[in-house]
C-alpha cells in the first residue's frame, strides 16, 4: 500500500471516529434536554406529548392535598392551572402561593406527573420564564377587563 493510500485511510478513519463521537455527544445532549412550559402553553397544546418537560409558576393557594408522601397541587400562571401529582418529599421551601418548577410528563386526564419538584431558593427568585408568563397573563387579564364594557 502506498503512502498516499495509507494517509487516505488514516484520515478517513479519523473522520468516521470524529463523526461517531459527535453523534454520540449530540444524542446524549438531546436526551437530557428538558424544555420549560407554562400552564397556558400546556393548555394550548404546546407541550410535548409523552416526553419529559418542566412546568412552572405559582402553587395556587388552597390547592395542596397531601396523603403520606403523595402530593397534589395546582400550578398557575394566573391565567390557567395545571394539576400536578408528585410522590416523594417536597422541598422545605415549597409553599402555597410561592414559585415552583416541576419536572415530569403529562399523564392521563391532563394531570402532570412530576418526577422532581424544585422550589424557589429565596424570597425574590422565580424562574425567568415563569415570571414572564405570569406578567403576560396579568397583562392579558388587565387588557380584557378594560375591553369588557
Amino acid at each position: 500500500m502506498s503512502k498516499r493510500s495509507q494517509r487516505f485511510w488514516v484520515i478517513a478513519t479519523g473522520v468516521v471516529i470524529l463523526a461517531l463521537i459527535v453523534t454520540l455527544v449530540l444524542n446524549a445532549f438531546n436526551s437530557n434536554l428538558v424544555f420549560f412550559f407554562t400552564p397556558t402553553q400546556i393548555f394550548h397544546g404546546e407541550a410535548p406529548k409523552g416526553q419529559a418537560f418542566r412546568v412552572g409558576g405559582m402553587v395556587k393557594e388552597g390547592s395542596l392535598k397531601q396523603v403520606d408522601l403523595s402530593h397534589e397541587f395546582l400550578v398557575t400562571d394566573n391565567e390557567r392551572d395545571v394539576r400536578v401529582t408528585y410522590k416523594g418529599l417536597l422541598p422545605d421551601l415549597f409553599k402555597e402561593g410561592k414559585g415552583v418548577v416541576a419536572q415530569g410528563a403529562m399523564g392521563e386526564e391532563g394531570v402532570f406527573v412530576a418526577s422532581q419538584v424544585l422550589a424557589k431558593h429565596d424570597e425574590n427568585y422565580m424562574p425567568p420564564e415563569a415570571k414572564a408568563a405570569m406578567d403576560q397573563a396579568a397583562l392579558r387579564k388587565a387588557t380584557e377587563s378594560v375591553k369588557a364594557p
